[in-house]
């Protein structure tokens, strides 16, 4: 795959002038000698298949992931009211199809792509670039995501029309049960739906190393003059390390998708001999676990972004937050067999993967009590995006400190694979990820949009979330104490109470975010215009960050443009008077 992005990197260099596509990319005419194309972006659709804008790029990626995170919820409300009784009504093909589907759309298809829209959006805007490194393969990394998406999805597409059905292989995939292909039990995980969810994958990853590849270049050479490593924000920090790891975990994960692919298809034995079970789970854990952290270290740097802006101070302990955000980078390679301990291996070995499980504590630690004593004496303003930075530290918290449990290898042989493994990541995926990437739409909406969402939606929403997500989250805990083996349709009629109260959380969930999105879609169309540029009252305590002097630069031209007031200044300088937006229309 490295040799396949160089040759083609090779190739467009030699018939493109990078440097002529620029934050206007797609058109838009500018200052000769900045290099802009002096040409306007076409209308319609056919600006959005042939951009190359950064801001453009980021919006796609945020409604790509806004889809694909709504095909994972409604998968998964799907299977939580099947599990409402102990005998399944869908049956357990079926159950296991949307299991799969589940968990990969949500780790691949939204989790990444959500990151790479804000990252897109906000980073060369953060740092003064004029647009990313390469912007034609920025897009082109978007553009390989809708056909992995169709891949991974085929099946389901496919078993009405009589032809194969969707894997059913869950998320990892361990060997031997999807080289299932190869036996008389192919139909058993799906077949041909495997191989296309297998390549499906591998796409994705293609697309990730790229977008990776391009903001490592992006934050090194197109910083702006006055932008230093001392003072670079930590949202960049965090999507350079995120880069970092994904250049070192998603080529490994290729190389063990062909391989898997390989051996169902071309007669090849690297899993289907004595210990290449173990060794699937060596190749895919060593991505694996770093891929937690390539979610969770952005959603990281969101909150560490925003909540200050509401705590009316700077994030306490900058530089230590930076270097926790490096030593989570370099630690999380070191510790993925512990999703092994069950295996065998040498009980050498664990305990090396243990102590460094527990030590990659201590960073996340550092970061959690930075974000409480930011909040400590700070003038904290509980809008929308700032519940949502607490939710995200209070989930986080409870995800952290049940995977300290599970770093134990006692402790972890007792409830591995059990339903406590479920809510523990699901504490940390959607009770701390999501929150964080609802904290960062609910704060830059007005920034991409021109208009202020409803704070009341708001609210609800973070409410039903909240409560939704620990009510659901807490009984997968209590159901693997119990007992309750994870990925099963059936079960003991023992934990049909627990699994009903999950499933009454999931549907506070699934109405919270049915609210959130009627929210998003009726405030971009119809809501209030943002007629400051300072919509949050940043400046009142000097916490405002360039990107809001961007779009007090933007709105300024805008009036200008439309025949607005002569006082109203063009060149980015401040207006005479600032126009203050109706107050029961900002979330304070």
């Amino acid at each position: 795959m490295g040799v396949f992005l160089v040759a083609v990197a090779t190739f467009l260099t030699r018939i493109e002038n990078w440097r002529s596509y620029t934050p206007v990319g797609g058109g838009g005419s500018f200052i000769e000698e900045s290099g802009y194309i002096d040409e306007e972006k076409p209308a319609g659709i056919i600006r959005w298949l042939t951009t190359v804008d950064h801001k453009d790029i980021g919006i796609l990626y945020g409604l790509y992931g806004i889809i694909a995170f709504a095909v994972g919820g409604l998968m998964v409300t799907v299977m939580r009211f099947d599990l409402v009784t102990s005998s399944s009504l869908l049956g357990t093909s079926t159950y296991n199809a949307l299991l799969t589907s589940h968990g990969i759309t949500m780790l691949f298809l939204f989790g990444t792509p959500i990151i790479a829209a804000f990252a897109n959006y906000l980073v060369p805007l953060i740092i003064g670039a004029d647009d990313m490194a390469f912007p034609r393969i920025n897009a082109i990394a978007f553009w390989l995501l809708p056909p992995a998406a169709l891949l991974i999805w085929a099946g389901f597409f496919a078993k009405p029309l009589g032809l194969f059905g969707p894997a059913q292989t869950a998320w990892t995939m361990y060997t031997p049960l999807s080289l299932g292909a190869v036996g008389p039990s192919a139909d058993a995980v799906g077949g041909a739906g495997v191989d296309l969810m297998l390549l499906g994958l591998h796409l994705s990853g293609v697309a990730a190393t790229m977008g990776a590849i391009n903001f490592i270049a992006t934050i090194f050479t197109h910083r702006g003059e006055e932008v230093s490593w001392a003072n670079l924000d930590i949202f960049s920090w965090t999507i350079l390390t995120q880069s970092g790891l994904i250049l070192f975990a998603f080529p490994l994960l290729g190389s063990a998708l062909l391989m898997l692919l390989a051996d169902r298809n071309f007669g090849t034995a690297f899993f289907l001999t004595d210990g290449g079970n173990i060794l699937w789970q060596h190749l895919f854990w060593f991505f694996g676990h770093p891929e937690v952290y390539i979610l969770v270290l952005p959603m990281m740097g969101i909150v560490s972004y925003v909540l200050p802006r509401f705590a009316g101070r700077k994030l306490f302990g900058f530089k230590f937050v930076v270097y926790s955000t490096l030593a989570i980078g370099v630690l999380s390679f070191g510790v993925w067999a512990h999703h092994m301990f069950a295996t065998g291996i040498d009980p050498r070995v664990r305990a090396s993967f243990m102590a460094v499980s527990m030590a990659i504590a201590i960073p996340s630690a550092v970061k959690t009590f930075n974000w409480i004593t930011t909040l400590w004496n700070g003038r904290v303003r509980l809008t929308t995006p700032m519940l949502f930075c607490i939710g995200f530290i209070s989930n986080f918290i409870i995800g952290g400190v049940t995977g300290v449990f599970l770093a134990s290898i006692p402790i972890d042989l007792v409830l591995h694979d059990t339903y406590y493994v479920v809510g523990h990541f699901h504490y940390v995926v959607m009770g701390a990820i999501a929150f964080a990437g609802f904290a960062g739409i609910y704060y830059w909406f007005p920034l991409v949009t021109n208009r202020m969402y409803q704070a009341s939606l708001g609210k609800a929403h973070f409410w039903l979330t909240m409560v939704g997500s620990n009510i659901t989250f807490l009984a997968m805990i209590l159901l693997g104490y119990g007992g309750m083996p994870r990925r099963y349709a059936t079960y003991l009629p023992q934990f049909a109470t627990l699994h009903q109260v999950a499933t009454l959380g999931a549907f506070l969930l699934l109405i919270g975010q049915i609210i959130w999105l009627y929210n998003m879609v009726s405030s971009w169309f119809e809501g209030k215009r943002v007629e400051s540029g300072d919509p949050w009252d940043l400046r009142q305590d000097n916490v405002r960050t360039v990107e809001w002097q961007w779009f007090e630069q933007k709105l300024d031209t805008q009036i200008a443009t439309d025949g607005g007031d002569e006082e109203v200044a063009t060149d980015g300088g401040e207006p005479a008077e600032e126009t203050e937006t109706v107050a029961d229309e900002r979330d304070d």
